[in-house]
């Protein structure tokens, strides 16, 4: 199975539920202990959680993850101790027990979001 919803459609429904989604690194922040990487498909964006504490193994290998990354993740849907209105998704977040790297990639010579526009000297 590739996944079992998309990284747009959970919310706090969902909490307690185990998930399978997959999809592209958008962005990955180590803090220390905790690594958090927001996963991105054609239907939105959801924040992985990998704990150094419950599996130091698996957060060593997020932390190599690289933007564009395309990777499956599955663990519990949990809710967020720091909300963000900002996001559709923003209220919960993954607590990842298992990750696979379906594809590596090479950091891209710009990023891939809504509101960026690459500059003049970026432009082919």
């Amino acid at each position: 199975m590739y996944r079992t919803h998309n990284c747009g459609q959970l919310n706090m429904k969902n909490v307690g539920a185990e998930v399978m989604l997959s999809g592209w690194v958008q962005k990955s922040r180590d803090l220390g202990g905790m690594t958090f990487v927001d996963l991105r498909d054609r239907y939105g964006l959801t924040q992985l959680v990998f704990n150094m504490e419950t599996d130091p193994d698996l957060c060593k290998e997020a932390r190599k993850l690289g933007r564009e990354f395309v990777v499956r993740a599955t663990g519990k849907v949990a809710e967020r101790s720091n909300k963000n209105p900002q996001m559709p998704t923003g209220e919960i977040e993954i607590l990842v027990g298992k990750l696979e790297v379906l594809n590596s990639s090479l950091t891209p010579p710009f990023t891939i979001e809504d509101h960026t526009d690459g500059g003049d000297d970026l432009r082919m």
